[in-house]
């Protein structure tokens, strides 16, 4: 059984007890969170897609991370313009429990 869920805006795919990494969801670790948006959902065979679809996505919030730092630097040649940017993007670590 899998489902297609929309997270904070992304489209996940998502099996039972997988983990996985979503924009950053509000909570602490160890909160339950439930994800209502499902856009697809198979059943052993059985397909659902669109406003046919019932149910949700349970998951835990396992922790809040920080990804990797991402550069952004822009130069001019010649002119001695230089500028240097670098953000880190939120994350939540969070595992499916269950697919209902």
């Amino acid at each position: 059984m899998f489902a297609i869920v929309k997270i904070a805006g992304q489209q996940f795919k998502v099996q039972k007890d997988q983990t996985l990494y979503v924009p950053r969801v509000d909570g602490k670790a160890g909160d339950k969170v439930e994800f209502s948006e499902i856009l697809l959902l198979d059943d052993a065979g059985k397909l659902s897609v669109g406003s046919a679809v019932k149910g949700t996505v349970k998951a835990e919030i396992l922790d809040q991370v920080q990804g990797d730092k991402v550069i952004a630097f822009k130069m001019k040649r010649r002119k001695g313009f230089r500028k240097k940017h670098g953000h880190r993007t939120h994350y939540t670590k969070i595992q499916v429990t269950a697919i209902a």
